[in-house]
């Protein structure tokens, strides 16, 4: 079985590095996500999640995409939950990457993953010393990947952005054996939650405050 997370990464190439490479391969043409998957190696499925997490956690828009990049995510992080190795449906497999895809997402992280590669190393080591500990932080990353598929309004803003940056500050964290980046990780996650319970409940303080007399309008309208 592949590990999507091996003990270090392959011939010491950083991820900025792969990234590179894949912006090279595929700068001129399309590439369907399973190509992608195909190409990544042994760390395909941290590669790829953090891939699909990138474009929401920067400045770079690629609308439409939420949905089927955070069931990517869910996918790959639940697989390797489960100790299983990559893989995607068929479906999935077909989703394609536009021609620009990875110089766009390189343009626009190029910072972010640069200022992660820097900070990160073997740091609390009794976090991310067993293959079963690992396999647990990635939960947090599932958790993520839901709430990034949830089909929200531009309003409130960053419901995407802090998803997509809790998935990436953790699997670079599992993938480089940073237990304080671990850590990181679940207080961004902890603040991601308080984010969302927080707009959720002014959503429902506004409806239990306006949505009555806005259905008694709708009705004489109607």
């Amino acid at each position: 079985m592949s590990d999507p997370h091996p003990s270090a990464p392959a011939a010491g190439i950083e991820f900025s590095e792969e990234l590179r490479a894949l912006s090279e391969r595929y700068q001129e043409r399309p590439a369907s996500l399973g190509e992608v998957l195909d190409a990544l190696g042994p760390r395909a499925s941290a590669l790829l999640i953090v891939i699909c997490a990138l474009p929401f956690s920067t400045p770079v828009s690629i609308p439409g995409l939420s949905t089927p990049f955070g069931l990517v995510i869910l996918i790959l992080a639940t697989r390797y939950f489960f100790g299983l190795p990559p893989w995607l449906p068929g479906r999935l497999r077909r989703v394609v990457l536009p021609g620009s895809f990875f110089t766009r997402v390189l343009g626009a992280s190029s910072k972010l993953v640069g200022w992660l590669e820097r900070r990160l190393s073997h740091r609390v080591r009794i976090l991310v010393n067993a293959p079963w500990k690992l396999r647990f932080h990635t939960g947090i990353v599932i958790f993520s990947a839901l709430l990034l598929m949830l089909p929200l309004p531009p309003l409130p803003p960053f419901t995407n952005t802090l998803p997509a940056l809790v998935a990436v500050v953790m699997t670079f964290s599992v993938l480089e054996r940073d237990g304080a980046g671990v850590l990181a990780g679940y207080g961004l996650f902890a603040f991601t939650v308080g984010y969302f319970v927080f707009w959720g409940a002014v959503v429902v303080e506004t409806f239990n405050r306006y949505g009555g007399k806005l259905l008694a309008l709708l009705e004489r309208l109607l």
